[in-house]
């Protein structure tokens, strides 16, 4: 290339252009992203950067410096300018240190071809390669784009693998990037292995550990069975935690399609464990009443990343003592729960994260807990007890299915010998109902308002007993609508095609803490 100075001068120099690709994450989703390398003459031997990198990917000129000339590589006497295409869409990580530095080795002549490639992982001062996040959602990028081999680090390559299509190699240093690019025939593919690396000796805690509390346990064998919302609410020591905490090990395990998501949102959050494949178990999130709206819902500086509501897709969201939770962080409860999504839009973007979970919170009945119990006495005053409850909208409650009552449990329950059933046996029910409805080709808690009188008909006796609760327990139609999902929840746990009075009567009861305590 011939270029011209300002004193008109010619000078030239010998272009040396190199490509590599990699991927950025956005949502859950990962897109192409091209990097071109060009090595030319200049004095100050630095690393310029274009196309919209943030701080991390700027940062990364120091890392990868270090790293090959720790390698043996060595560094070229010449300036670099690095460009992430497309130009117009915001890098974002440290993930692309790894393909930016193979771009500077095949400038440099070390590789003489990356293509059908693509590459991602944060490099050590010496060489070696961090994990990233996404690996999952860059291996399905790879696999829709047409790309040969994906080249990540070590610690992402059992969750890459889970994508099939593409060939997935873990690496752990730079050397080994450079080895296969030269003898690819010497690597082995990972193997897709679809099992999640968790302790398989841990146990679900199971119910028959819990004393009493007959109807609570019934609630929530329904609320598994068609993935409804529930409330618990009782006095402090009454045993909802333990029931809560025992939900998980009643629901039936995760279908592939549901793990595939549910592990594509953790990869991309960071918080999949090194080493995981597919995993297996639904999740169980606890959030803290502190956390902020964006650690509930999603958010954050730069591209949004998914919060609680999301990591607990296809599993649990538990909200321990519900009103300690700041009201406009469980205002914004509303979407997820309605829709099963999260929308977060900023100036330059917008997403839509999977949310579709299964809320179980938590409460006291009054802010010193007592309020309704037999044996001792409340403290609070009428409008003491009215502003507690009051910190829980009623369209949040319209949204919870079902509102349980959860008293303490008599001594002689607390004593007794006898063992209730087990997590495995409420199982075996609840996987029966889910499968009548899968049938229908969605679970109760999201029939379509379109089908809901077809699939939840109703005779004459049922006719009555629903009129006769709305009326005199003034709910709202988004009640009536939760009443009757319930109701056919009920009918399928009774492998029954007909909902009768007593299903619904059953589902009725699951709302009357809606005039015991907020009326």
């Amino acid at each position: 290339m011939c270029e011209k100075t300002a004193a008109g001068r010619h000078y030239t120099h010998e272009m040396a252009l190199f490509r590599t690709q990699s991927a950025a994450l956005f949502g859950i989703d990962a897109h192409l992203i091209d990097v071109e390398v060009d090595m030319y003459p200049g004095s100050q031997r630095e690393i310029i950067t274009v196309g919209l990198p943030d701080n991390a990917v700027k940062e990364s000129r120091e890392r990868i410096k270090s790293a090959l000339i720790n390698s043996g590589f060595g560094y070229p006497s010449k300036s670099v300018t690095i460009n992430l295409a497309p130009a117009n869409v915001r890098k974002e990580g440290a993930g692309f240190d790894l393909p930016m530095a193979v771009g500077i080795l095949g400038a440099m002549g070390v590789v003489t071809s990356a293509e059908q490639h693509l590459f991602v992982g944060e490099l050590s001062l010496d060489g070696s390669v961090r994990p990233v996040r996404g690996a999952l959602s860059i291996a399905a990028c790879a696999r829709k784009r047409g790309i040969k081999n994906l080249l990540v680090p070590i610690d992402n390559a059992a969750e890459a693998a889970v994508a099939e299509g593409v060939g997935v190699y873990g690496i752990r240093h730079l050397t080994e990037a450079v080895a296969f690019l030269r003898e690819p025939a010497a690597f082995q593919p990972q193997a897709r292995n679809e099992a999640a690396a968790v302790d398989h000796h841990e146990e679900f805690l199971d119910f028959k550990d819990v004393r009493g509390q007959i109807t609570a346990k019934r609630a929530l064998e329904v609320a598994a069975a068609g993935s409804h919302n529930v409330l618990l609410i009782g006095p402090p020591g009454s045993g909802k935690t333990m029931l809560a905490k025992r939900f998980a090990g009643i629901l039936p395990p995760l279908t592939f399609t549901e793990a595939l998501e549910t592990t594509q949102i953790h990869s991309v959050a960071g918080v999949l464990p090194k080493g995981t494949g597919l995993l297996q178990r639904r999740p169980f999130r606890a959030p803290h009443h502190s956390v902020s709206d964006a650690g509930l819902i999603g958010g954050g500086s730069g591209t949004p990343r998914p919060g609680e509501v999301s990591l607990a897709h296809h599993g649990v969201l538990f909200l321990d003592e519900l009103p300690e939770f700041p009201r406009n962080v469980l205002e914004q409860l509303r979407q997820p729960l309605e829709e099963g999504t999260v929308t977060l839009a900023r100036a330059q973007i917008t997403l839509t994260f999977p949310a579709s979970a299964v809320l179980l919170a938590a409460m006291n009945p009054c802010q010193c807990g007592f309020f309704s119990d037999p044996t001792r006495e409340c403290r609070c005053t009428g409008a003491l007890i009215q502003r507690y409850l009051g910190r829980i909208s009623g369209p949040l409650l319209d949204r919870i299915d079902l509102h349980i009552e959860v008293p303490a449990v008599p001594y002689r329950e607390l004593r007794g010998k006898g063992e209730g059933e087990s997590s495995a046996e409420i199982r075996g029910r609840v996987e029966r109902a889910r499968a009548r409805q899968q049938e229908r080709g969605f679970y109760n808690a999201q029939i379509p308002v379109r089908k809901l009188r077809s699939l939840c008909a109703l005779d004459e006796a049922g006719e009555r007993t629903l009129e006769t609760a709305v009326r005199r327990m003034g709910l709202s139609a988004r009640a009536h609508d939760r009443i009757l999902k319930v109701a056919r929840t009920i009918a399928d746990l009774d492998r029954s095609d007909q909902i009768s009075a007593k299903h619904l009567a059953e589902a009725v009861q699951y709302r009357s803490l809606d005039r015991n305590y907020w009326q």
